[in-house]
């Protein structure tokens, strides 16, 4: 039975509290029980999900602090206002062509809600509401009082809802969403395929492979796998079926998914051949996805060839993919940093760092991509007049 990878030098990591580590000990008895309830073994994609997920347990279900310097990661509306800003001239576009909502998907603390709200407001161009799907009431708190915080007038406009809209229209926004969505993990060894799972060795976690089956996901994973050796990678269904219920909902407006992740021929590229999952925990990036469950962010990197087919397969038409940084520099990113103000004081110089994290090739500005799916909409994007990418898909 294949165990799981080492987890790091406990020295080399920031140790949990005491009560920290028993709700860790809680979420491996839950998912124990899962496995034993399934008869000794679950699969990769639902082991993260109730490691993420579980009510009361899972890492976004149990109130902890998650983002942020005393968190887990930082993300994108996290660093800088100029990062909402950026991507509302692109909404502010979008709504003019297709007048609606704002939608949000995972919203986080608020921050990017309230930096779209203020600057669409700046623009003129405030939509009929901005609906936040969040299903934590912690982060609803969280993003409730931010929002009254620093868009008092704009909060009449914010609705939380608990799922999809049945029908939307005008622009969607899904920022580092879909690679929390739990994937499923296929192994090619000596020939024979196999779904990776987790069973339990005593009262330890630990990986187990088993013969996978013919259906939707080995004919996914001979597809998408190179033709020779030891192989192991993500497939993720229920991110394909996610946009593709987004795109089907849609009467008219733009789907932005913005995350890291690559084009299906750099995602199973022969040299990537353990996959992308990884755990993240207080700043830093873990191969060991069964690490403290409940504790770290899980996550696996997005395959936007099949999230881009899954959306236009549904009727949307693929409008752009392209690099972050190509996008927001297109979104007018570097004037709205010009603005700030004199280049020597503070003020700037933490936008400008912030700034640089989000285009440096070296941190976010490479890996992140940003896909735009559209409908009923026939101009170019502003946000990939320059660079789009979407012939590679």
């Amino acid at each position: 039975m294949p165990r799981s990878p080492p987890s790091p030098d406990p020295g080399e990591l920031p140790l949990p509290s005491a009560d920290a580590r028993a709700h860790s000990e809680k979420v491996v008895a839950h998912i124990a029980s899962s496995i034993v309830e399934a008869g000794g073994w679950i699969s990769v994609a639902d082991y993260m999900g109730a490691a993420l997920y579980a009510p009361g347990l899972g890492y976004y279900a149990s109130g902890t602090r998650k983002f942020g310097a005393d968190g887990d990661f930082v993300t994108a509306p996290e660093l800088t206002p100029l990062f909402g800003r950026a991507l509302a001239a692109q909404v502010a576009d979008v709504l003019v062509s297709a007048p609606g909502d704002v939608i949000e998907l995972g919203p986080g603390t608020g921050r990017l809600a309230a930096d779209m709200l203020a600057a669409l407001a700046a623009r003129d161009v405030v939509p009929a509401h901005y609906l936040l799907l969040e299903v934590s009431p912690d982060l609803r708190a969280r993003q409730r009082e931010h929002l009254q915080r620093h868009v008092p007038a704009l909060v009449p406009r914010v609705e939380w809802i608990d799922v999809l809209p049945k029908r939307w229209q005008g622009a969607l926004i899904a920022n580092e969403v879909l690679d929390a969505v739990p994937p499923h993990v296929v192994v090619r060894r000596d020939g024979t395929w196999q779904e990776r799972g987790v069973a339990l060795d005593g009262e330890r976690l630990v990986f187990a492979d088993r013969p996978l089956a013919k259906g939707a996901l080995l004919a996914a994973a001979r597809a998408c796998f190179p033709t020779e050796g030891d192989y192991a990678s993500e497939i993720n269904p229920a991110a394909q079926a996610l946009v593709s219920s987004l795109a089907r909902r849609c009467d008219a407006g733009a789907l932005f998914v913005i995350d890291y992740g690559f084009p299906a021929a750099e995602y199973y590229h022969p040299q990537r051949s353990a996959g992308t999952a990884m755990a993240h925990y207080r700043h830093r990036a873990l191969a060991d996805v069964l690490f403290l469950p409940g504790l770290a962010d899980l996550t696996a990197h997005v395959d936007f060839s099949a999230i881009a087919q899954s959306g236009v397969a549904a009727g949307m038409t693929l409008a752009g993919f392209t690099s972050q940084a190509r996008f927001l520099i297109n979104c007018g990113m570097l004037d709205l940093l010009a603005r700030i103000g004199d280049p020597s004081s503070s003020s700037y110089l933490r936008e400008a760092a912030a700034v640089q994290k989000l285009l440096s090739p070296a941190e976010m500005g490479e890996l992140f991509k940003v896909l735009a799916l559209t409908r009923r909409i026939d101009d170019v994007l502003l946000g990939f007049r320059e660079g789009d990418r979407s012939r590679r898909l």
